[in-house]
Parts: C-alpha cells; sequence; structure tokens
C-alpha cells in the first residue's frame, strides 16, 4: 500500500500553483479531490493505495483563466501505476499554459 502526494509547480513563473483543484481516481472512479496549498502541494485520497492503476486530473484551465491566461490544456490527467512496493508515492506535474511535464518523484 501507498501513500500519494504532488506538487505542482507554474514553470512560467517559478512558483508553485495554489488552487489547482485536483481529482484522484481509480478505473476512473474518483476517489478523492483537494486543491493544491499555498505552496502548490497536496496529499491526496486514502491514507495507503492498494495496488492497481490510478490518475490524478489537474483542473488546469481553470487555474490559468483565474490568472486571465490562455491556456491549451483544460485539464492534464496523469495515469499512473502502485506497485506493492509501500513507498511512498510522489506526482509532481510541472504547468505552463500550452506545455507540461511529470515524473515520478520520491
Amino acid at each position: 500500500m501507498t501513500h500519494l502526494t504532488t506538487h505542482v509547480l507554474d514553470s512560467v513563473c517559478g512558483e508553485p500553483a495554489a488552487g489547482i483543484a485536483v481529482t484522484l481516481a481509480a478505473a476512473w472512479t474518483p476517489l478523492a479531490h483537494g486543491a493544491t496549498d499555498s505552496d502548490g502541494r497536496l496529499a491526496l485520497g486514502p491514507d495507503r493505495l492498494e495496488p492497481g492503476e490510478y490518475s490524478l486530473t489537474f483542473r488546469t484551465g481553470d487555474y490559468f483563466a483565474a490568472r486571465g491566461t490562455a491556456s491549451f490544456h483544460p485539464s492534464v490527467t496523469v495515469t499512473f501505476t502502485v506497485d506493492d512496493s509501500g513507498r511512498h508515492l510522489h506526482v509532481p506535474l510541472l504547468l505552463s499554459p500550452f506545455a507540461y511535464s511529470t515524473y515520478r518523484g520520491s
């Protein structure tokens, strides 16, 4: 079982992306939702995730619209697999209005 956190950074301004709505789902069934804090961070879902396939959906379009910035992606969905290692799972998102990247953090 694994604990999940995320961190969103706005790469245009070089600051944390606060207030982004995020939904955690398993097999497209929502499990939990929340919003990034003032540091762009969020711990989401149950304390532990069972092995399987999950997704995080970030409402990036709403974030940029609130700042008066045009953007290409109304949302970003990152699908990932949780194994049975029990390791902490951190899914960072580097964000700009027209691109994004992610990786398995620690």
